[in-house]
C-alpha cells in the first residue's frame, strides 16, 4: 500500500495560501494511487483549535490550511481509498472539527511502556551491541520506569559511548549505570573538588532522604544514593524504585502521598538534626517545590483534607474573575493556605522524628557516602537491615567529638 509521510509544520509558511495548496497536492497525489495511507506527524502544528476569545493570536494561514485539510478528509467530494493517520502529543488542543466522526474519529492512546514492554524494547536495542554477561536487562527495565522507547534506545547508546571511552570491548553494568545517571541528572562535573564540609553536608542530606523512606512501611525501595555533583544542578541524588502499579494506574493513596512528603523533606530534616535549624542550607529548594505542589494538590484537588472537604477548589481559584459562579471565598483561601502548611508541617515532623530516633544510622550512612560517594540499593538495604537487627547500643558507636568516629 502506498504510504505518504509528512509533518504538520511542513504545510504552514509565511505566504498565505501555500499551506492549503500543499494539502490539495498531497491528497491529489494520494487519490491517484489509492488505496493508500497518509501519515501526518505533529498534526497540532495546523490542527490547533480555532476557538475565538483565547489568549493566542489568530493565524489566517494556519486556519486556511486546516480548513483545506478538513475539506479533503470529509468534504463534498470525499476521499475514498485514502486513510489518514496523524500523531500528536497535544490531543487536548486540537480543533473539534478535526475530531468529529468522519475525520479523526478513532483515537489510539500510546502510553509509556510498562515493565514487560521495556524489557522487550531493551532486547531490540542491545542487538548488535557487545554486552557483558553481568548486564541484567531485567534490572535495567525495572529501574527505567517512565522511560519511552526512544529513551531506552538513548540509554543503551550512551552506555556504549561510556564503554568505548574507557577502551572496553564489552558494555558492562557500570556503563549502563553511568548512562542512566547522565540521562537523569546530567554529566558529572569535571571539577569535583568539594570541601569536606560541603561533601559531608550533601551526604547527610541524601542520607536523610533515604533513611526516612526506609523507615516508612510500604514506601519505594532505594535504588541508589549518590553525592556526585552533576551539571544538571544536582549536588546529590537519591533514586527510588517506584511501584509499577502506582505509576501505570496514576492512583496514589493518602498514606503514600504523606510518606512522599516526609521523604522529600528528609534532606532538610537531616540538616536540621545534624547542624541545627540556623545552619540549614538552600540545598532543599527543589524538594520544597515538590512538597508544596503535592501538599497543595492534596488539599485543593484530591479531597484529602478534612477542613476543606471533598472539594476541588483548585480550578475555582485558578479561574478567579473569569467565571463568577466559580469564585472562591476569602475564608476558603485562608483555610487552604493554613491546611497546606499543616500538611507540610506534619510531614516534616515525621521525617525529623525518624532521623532523631535513628541518628546512629544516619551518621553511618553519611560516613559511607563521604568515603565512596555512592551507595547501591543493595548496600543501603544491607546497612539498614544490620542496624535493625543489632541492639541499638551496640549497632554503631559514635563519639561526641567526631560524628564520623566509629568503632
Amino acid at each position: 500500500v502506498p504510504f505518504f509521510s509528512t509533518s504538520g509544520s511542513q504545510f504552514v509558511e509565511v505566504f498565505v495560501g501555500i499551506g492549503a495548496s500543499r494539502v490539495r497536492d498531497l491528497f491529489a497525489n494520494a487519490k491517484r494511487v489509492s488505496p493508500c495511507i497518509i501519515f501526518i506527524d505533529e498534526i497540532d502544528a495546523i490542527g490547533r483549535s480555532r476557538a475565538s476569545g483565547g489568549f493566542m493570536p489568530q493565524n489566517d494561514e494556519r486556519e486556511q490550511t486546516l480548513n483545506q485539510l478538513l475539506a479533503e478528509m470529509d468534504g463534498f467530494t470525499g476521499n475514498q481509498g485514502v486513510v489518514v493517520v496523524a500523531a500528536t502529543n497535544r490531543a487536548d488542543i486540537l480543533d473539534n472539527a478535526l475530531l468529529r466522526p468522519g475525520r479523526f474519529d478513532r483515537r489510539v492512546q500510546v502510553n509509556l511502556p510498562d515493565l514487560p514492554a521495556r524489557r522487550a524494547i531493551l532486547d531490540v536495542y542491545v542487538k548488535g551491541k557487545p554486552m557483558a554477561d553481568n548486564v541484567d536487562l531485567d534490572s535495567i527495565a525495572a529501574r527505567t520506569t517512565g522511560f519511552s522507547g526512544a529513551s531506552l534506545e538513548n540509554l543503551m547508546n550512551e552506555a556504549a559511548i561510556f564503554a568505548a571511552r574507557k577502551g572496553k570491548e564489552l558494555i558492562e553494568t557500570d556503563d549502563v549505570d553511568a548512562a542512566l545517571d547522565r540521562i537523569m541528572l546530567g554529566s558529572e562535573k569535571t571539577n569535583r573538588a568539594l570541601s569536606e564540609r560541603v561533601k559531608t553536608l550533601t551526604a547527610y542530606h541524601e542520607a536523610g532522604h533515604a533513611l526516612v523512606g526506609a523507615f516508612l512501611p510500604g514506601y519505594d525501595a532505594v535504588q541508589k544514593i549518590s553525592i556526585i555533583p552533576r551539571t544538571g544542578g544536582s549536588g546529590g541524588a537519591t533514586f527510588y524504585l517506584p511501584a509499577e502499579e502506582r505509576l501505570t494506574s496514576g492512583m496514589y493513596s493518602v498514606d503514600y502521598l504523606q510518606n512522599q512528603l516526609a521523604v522529600a523533606l528528609g534532606g532538610r530534616a537531616a540538616e536540621d538534626v545534624v547542624y541545627g535549624p540556623e545552619h540549614v542550607t538552600t540545598g532543599a529548594s527543589s524538594d520544597l517545590q515538590q512538597v508544596t505542589r503535592i501538599a497543595r494538590s492534596m488539599v485543593t484537588q484530591y479531597g484529602m483534607n478534612d477542613k476543606v472537604g471533598q472539594l476541588n477548589v483548585e480550578d475555582a481559584m485558578m479561574r478567579q474573575g473569569m467565571a463568577p459562579f466559580l469564585e472562591t471565598s476569602e475564608a476558603t483561601k485562608e483555610t487552604v493556605d493554613r491546611e497546606v502548611r499543616q500538611v507540610v508541617s506534619d510531614a516534616y515532623a515525621k521525617a525529623k522524628q525518624i532521623l532523631q530516633d535513628n541518628r546512629l544510622l544516619l551518621d553511618e550512612t553519611a560516613r559511607r557516602l563521604v568515603e565512596s560517594e555512592m551507595l547501591s540499593g543493595e548496600q543501603f538495604s544491607s546497612l539498614v537491615a544490620g542496624y535493625k537487627a543489632a541492639e541499638p547500643n551496640h549497632a554503631i558507636k559514635k563519639t561526641k567529638s567526631n560524628p564520623f568516629a566509629f568503632s
